[in-house]
C-alpha cells in the first residue's frame, strides 16, 4: 500500500505516520525533500525557507514536483506511508499510483492548538489567534502553489478525527487500512488498471500507451502501440520521425513507425468481428485527430483518458460534435521524449 497523510496543523499527521511504521510501512516526507534541498543551498532549515523553496520548486518544475521526486525513491514492492502532502498537485501526482490512498487527519481548533502548545516547538505561534492566521494562510494557499490544505482535503479517500486519545487514534488507523484493501476498486479505475498493464507491451519507448475496449463492463478488446504486422518495431530499428509544422506555426515530432493503440484496438474487433458499437475505450491520453475519428466511426460512445495529450484540441471538438463523452482523469498533459 502508499498511504499519503495530510491535514491541518498539529492534528496528529506524524502520529499517523509513526503508528504506520510500527506496522512495517517506511517513510517519506516532502518536507525532508525540502529540508535536503536547503542543506545543499546552504540555508538554514525554518518555516518561512521550507516554503520559499517549496514553492522554487513547484514554481520551476510543477505543483506535483515534490511527490514525483517521493514516487522515485519508493519501492512499489513495499508499504509506504508519504506525508506533508500539502496541494492537489502532490496528490493528483500520487494518485497515478494504483496502490496510493489519501487519509486526511482533523480534529478540532483548539485541541490542535493545544497539541502545538504541547510539543514546544521554537516557530510555533504562542496564541490562538496568531495560531487561527497560520492555519488560514495555509488552509487557503499561503502563497504561489503553496499548501491549499481545505482543496488537498477534497481529495481524500478517507478522513480521520483525531478527538480523542492516541490508542483511540490507531483504532481508527487500523479501521481506515483495513476498508482500504478490501475497497473494490471502481469500473474507471479496474479498467484503466488492466490499460496499464495493456500499455507495458507497446514496443515504442517513446510513447507507450495502451487501449481497453470495454462494453456492459465487459473487456472486448484491447490494444498497445506497436508496429505493423511483420514490420520491425522502434525498439528494433529506433525511431521514424516525421515532422509536423502546426496551424499556429509550432512544429512537433511524431513517430510514424507505430500503430496507435486505440487503432489497435479498433482494428483487433474488425479481425474478429466484435461490434464495439456503443462501447467504451480506455486509454492512456486523450486520443490524437486521426484516432478520434476511427473512435467516433467506430460507434464507441465514451473515452476515458488517463492523461491530456498536448495536440488534443481537434480531437475534443470532434468528440463533442459528434456526442462522444470524453472523460479525462489527470488533467495534466502527457510529456515524452523528442515532442
Amino acid at each position: 500500500m502508499l498511504i499519503g497523510v495530510t491535514g491541518y496543523l498539529a492534528s496528529g499527521k506524524n502520529s499517523v505516520a509513526d503508528y504506520l511504521l510500527q506496522k512495517g510501512f517506511k517513510h517519506i516526507s516532502l518536507s525532508d525533500i525540502l529540508r535536503a534541498e536547503l542543506k545543499t543551498r546552504g540555508k538554514t532549515i525554518t518555516r518561512k525557507n521550507l516554503q520559499e523553496i517549496g514553492n522554487d520548486l513547484r514554481n520551476a518544475f510543477g505543483p506535483g514536483y515534490l511527490a514525483q521526486r517521493a514516487l522515485l525513491t519508493i519501492d512499489d514492492k513495499e508499504d509506504w506511508v508519504i506525508s506533508s502532502i500539502g496541494t492537489v498537485g502532490e496528490a493528483k501526482t500520487l494518485r497515478k499510483n494504483p496502490k496510493f490512498h489519501l487519509l486526511f487527519i482533523d480534529a478540532p481548533q483548539k485541541t490542535r492548538f493545544k497539541r502545538m502548545k504541547a510539543r514546544k516547538r521554537e516557530q510555533d505561534p504562542s496564541t490562538f489567534s496568531a495560531f487561527k492566521k497560520m492555519e488560514a494562510k495555509e488552509a487557503m494557499g499561503g502563497g504561489a502553489q503553496y499548501r491549499e490544505i481545505d482543496k488537498t482535503k477534497k481529495q481524500a479517500d478517507i478522513i480521520i478525527n483525531n478527538d480523542k486519545t492516541l490508542p483511540a487514534l490507531h483504532k481508527k488507523v487500523d479501521k481506515a487500512l483495513y476498508y482500504l484493501k478490501t475497497k473494490r476498486p471502481s469500473w474507471d479505475d479496474y479498467f484503466l488498471g488492466i490499460m496499464d498493464a495493456v500499455r507495458e507491451r507497446s514496443t515504442c519507448d517513446r510513447g507507450k500507451s495502451g487501449s481497453v475496449i470495454v462494453k456492459d463492463n465487459r473487456i472486448l478488446t484491447t490494444g498497445y502501440v506497436g508496429s505493423a504486422i511483420g514490420m520491425p518495431h522502434c525498439d528494433e530499428a529506433g525511431h521514424l520521425m516525421h515532422e509536423v509544422i502546426n496551424e499556429d506555426g509550432s512544429k512537433s515530432k511524431h513517430c510514424i513507425r507505430t500503430v496507435h493503440a486505440e487503432q489497435n484496438a479498433i482494428v483487433q474487433a474488425a479481425r474478429n468481428g466484435i461490434s464495439i458499437d456503443g462501447a467504451t475505450l480506455y486509454c492512456s491520453m486523450t486520443p490524437c485527430f486521426t484516432c478520434a475519428k476511427l473512435i467516433i466511426n467506430a460507434g464507441i460512445k465514451r473515452v476515458v483518458a488517463n492523461k491530456d495529450y498536448h495536440k488534443s484540441k481537434l480531437s475534443k471538438a470532434f468528440f463533442k460534435a459528434a456526442n462522444v463523452q470524453l472523460d479525462i482523469i489527470n488533467k495534466e498533459v502527457q510529456r515524452y521524449k523528442n515532442q
